[in-house]
């Protein structure tokens, strides 16, 4: 059974996000997924206001997906260690990262791995749906 692993804070739960989330599952037999920690997430600088759900409910929310076998939360900066130690058979982040900066590419090549950047969803992030809320847009 193949290994496939992704990670990210997934702080509001969005379509771009099921979407994703189900063609990492599609790949392999098991999806795993790292969930930055709060303070992981407060550390990449996404704003003040963020994260604004909880790790223990972001994890709730991810293990109740079809696509989604395990969330592993990380508190380091990166998913580095979490790599190293499920060593999976197949890495894969948004198409907004290209293969050569997701952190972990190159230890999943060195032993025959594969790294992916899947297709991004155009139009969905949690930061997007934060600015149409704080500017009073969010369901036009």
């Amino acid at each position: 059974m193949k290994i496939v692993f992704t990670n990210g804070c997934f702080d509001l739960l969005h379509a771009g996000h099921v979407r994703y989330l189900a063609h990492a599952r599609s790949l392999g037999g098991k999806l795993i997924v790292g969930l930055n920690s709060d303070d992981s997430v407060r550390r990449l600088g996404k704003g003040p206001e963020r994260p604004i759900v909880g790790q223990d409910e972001r994890r709730e929310v991810l293990l109740a997906l079809r696509a989604v076998d395990e969330v592993h939360i990380f508190d380091d900066d990166t998913p580095l260690k979490l790599i190293q130690e499920l060593r999976p058979d197949i890495l894969v982040k948004g198409g907004d990262w290209p293969v050569e900066k997701i952190v972990g590419h190159e230890f999943v090549l060195s032993y025959g791995g594969k790294v992916l950047s899947l297709p991004f969803v155009e139009g969905n992030s949690t930061t997007s749906i934060v600015r149409k809320i704080m500017d009073g847009k969010a369901f036009l």
